[in-house]
């Protein structure tokens, strides 16, 4: 069969369809200008929801759902508007989207691709979601991105880091506002050669996936730039609980930094196995033995305990900020839920209220018209200073933060401390770095 696609500069072109895609429950309505995936016609909008409900990133699905259903009470006028009320865009009124009240379905990704894909698949062929978000992995949010450019629908990306997401697999109806690896290693390793010197051994520990690969490549390029020297690189599977035999070799390794590139219950794991391997007492090549993760969470932290006590890493956003974006958030957050939102729900929330705004400012749930209100987009007061939306790759450009975990933490929620904010100007790259090479945003697709 033939299908119509949008290029990204608006013009309409015929092309054959390649393989079995997604099934596509296209409504036709004679007032549009023309048809795309689940056009709503009544007087609600459905989004979807595809989150870790289970597996090892379930902590942070918990808070990503959390934090999505906060934004469509916002969204829909219920609550005090969050950060609609700081945002630099007005064009949000908490009407719905559209005029349009906007509900939700949910599914659980399990921390796999396949199980993500299929969910996500029913969310848009059963349901009628017209926008997929969520996920807390990056092989997911890469599987998702690639059926949503299939079905043509908006895939606003949740919580991924690795640098494929908008690098080698980007899609043309994706966006992420996460940052990504590369830009961990841009902030961190500068503040890793101050405090504990150029001349250091590292020893990485790897999670055997997209993440881990892209944040180990960024983090080794990083540091070895500034004088640090690689010694051994070790792929960890993502389903580890134990990390015991991995540890063990890191002690006769001749390193003297040990970089955990593990996330969620992998980096509390293996940060607890490290640190009862008596490490953080160690030393090595006469110098202290230190533990550094490049991605940080305050629910890593707080399942971490005690081992994560002067540990640095970088981390997209904290609830300790004290621009009005992040004020505004917390307050709504911590008083529908209790205590403060973790990065992952930041992330969340903002990319909703960015789709709604952008559904808003193009007069249209079109997804090729929602692309182009997101591509090339600079805003404000979501909690992370002035932001861009890249339209070359779909990327999010802003300040980026180096946290240190908190020697004498006064709460559970207060874990830790942000060490500097590193200007975007810093974490910038060319839309051609090597690490982003490989793939093509494409066109938008509309999916009829």
């Amino acid at each position: 069969m033939s299908k119509t696609t949008l290029t990204r500069r608006g013009v309409l072109r015929t092309g054959a369809v390649a393989g079995a895609g997604v099934a596509l429950p296209t409504i036709f309505t004679a007032s549009s200008a023309r048809a795309f995936t689940n056009e709503p016609t009544g007087g609600s909008v459905t989004l979807g929801f595809n989150v870790p409900q289970t597996g090892p990133y379930a902590d942070e699905g918990a808070d990503e759902l959390r934090a999505y259903e906060l934004a469509v009470e916002h969204l829909n006028g219920g609550g005090d508007g969050g950060m609609m009320q700081t945002f630099s865009s007005k064009a949000l009124e908490g009407s719905g989207i559209l005029g349009k009240k906007v509900e939700y379905v949910t599914g659980d990704t399990q921390t796999k691709s396949d199980a993500a894909r299929a969910s996500a698949k029913s969310m848009i062929e059963k349901d009628g979601a017209i926008m997929i978000t969520g996920g807390s992995s990056s092989g997911v949010a890469v599987a998702v991105q690639g059926l949503c450019q299939e079905a043509g629908v908006i895939f606003m990306a949740g919580l991924t880091h690795s640098n494929d997401t908008t690098g080698k697999d980007k899609k043309a109806n994706g966006f992420r506002h996460f940052f990504n690896a590369y830009m961990s290693g841009a902030a961190l390793a500068p503040v890793l050669a101050k405090a504990y010197g150029e001349d250091r051994k590292a020893y990485h520990l790897t999670a055997d996936y997209t993440w881990g690969w892209t944040q180990e490549e960024s983090i080794k390029a990083a540091t070895e730039a500034l004088g640090w020297e690689t010694v051994e690189a070790v792929k960890t599977p993502l389903a580890q609980t134990d990390f015991s035999s991995y540890i063990a070799p890191v002690l006769n390794s001749g390193a003297d930094v040990l970089v955990l590139n593990h996330y969620g219950g992998n980096m509390v794991n293996s940060l607890t196995n490290a640190v009862q391997f008596g490490l953080r007492e160690k030393q090595a090549n006469g110098k202290n033995f230190e533990i550094v993760v490049p991605l940080f969470s305050r629910l890593m932290a707080r399942g971490a305990g005690e081992n994560i006590k002067g540990i640095l890493g970088s981390t997209n956003w904290h609830w300790s900020l004290q621009d009005e974006g992040t004020k505004a958030f917390v307050k709504s957050f911590g008083t529908k839920y209790g205590f403060p939102p973790s990065q992952a729900a930041h992330t969340c929330y903002v990319q909703t209220l960015l789709y709604a705004d952008a559904v808003q400012r193009a007069g249209s749930f079109d997804p090729c018209a929602v692309a182009e209100a997101l591509e090339g987009y600079e805003f404000d007061g979501l909690g992370n200073g002035p932001t861009l939306y890249r339209a070359e790759d779909h990327q999010c450009f802003k300040d980026v933060l180096v946290v240190r975990g908190k020697e004498n933490p006064t709460s559970e929620f207060d874990l830790l401390e942000v060490v500097e904010i590193t200007p975007r100007g810093q974490v910038e790259y060319a839309p051609d770095h090597p690490m982003f090479a490989g793939g093509a945003l494409g066109s938008c697709n509309p999916g009829v």
